[in-house]
């Protein structure tokens, strides 16, 4: 499968925070092992001058996944915390674009979520979303799955995403959710930069 890199498409990394890289607050087994392969994919949408997103978790204090609001997390990702900022490997280009998740009351897993984002990107003539980076079982598999809902074509990076799998399979299990409801799995072989 060969996927065309242009205008119409847009590379978009998720949360590669801190927090949720080795010795952060909600540590990802490996979760700093994404880095590597998402530049090499930000370094071929540069190339190309397609758009690239990356979004993060910006949580106030009291948010509601936290433990104690009586949701499941530990404190993580809290605005202007260290925790928040992006892995200090990973390649920002100076045209980045950065969506916050934010709202106190919603998980927003996605970063679809509360947001106007899907109505902007499709002003914008983006047709696919090429989606990697933390957690392939949360916020990547909600990402990818509001964007087909969308309207979007979705691909996940299998290169360049890692799962919390707080249970074994919970990584595999979502990766089937996601190609059973459309989306593609792809790595960076698959792309095609074009001319």
């Amino acid at each position: 499968m060969q996927v065309k890199i242009d205008k119409h498409t847009a590379l978009v990394v998720v949360d590669i925070q801190i927090d949720f890289c080795p010795g952060g607050a909600l540590a990802v087994a490996d979760g700093d092992k994404v880095v590597e392969p998402l530049n090499k994919y930000i370094e071929k949408f540069r190339v190309a001058g397609a758009p690239i997103i990356f979004t993060r978790d910006w949580h106030p204090p009291d948010h509601s996944s936290f433990k104690s609001q009586g949701g499941p997390w530990p404190p993580h990702c809290v605005q202007g915390t260290e925790g928040t900022k992006f892995h200090p490997d990973l390649v920002i280009p100076p045209e980045e674009e950065v969506v916050s998740k934010a709202d106190r009351k919603d998980e927003a897993y996605s970063f679809f979520q509360g947001t106007d984002l899907a109505e902007r990107l499709h002003k914008r003539g983006i047709k696919r979303l090429l989606v990697g980076g933390l957690a392939t079982d949360y916020c990547v598999k909600e990402t990818v799955l509001d964007g087909l809902r969308e309207g979007f074509e979705v691909f996940h990076l299998d290169d360049a995403s890692r799962g919390v799998n707080i249970k074994p399979d919970d990584s595999e299990h979502a990766l089937r959710e996601m190609v059973a409801k459309g989306a593609k799995r792809i790595t960076i072989k698959d792309l095609d930069v074009g001319a």
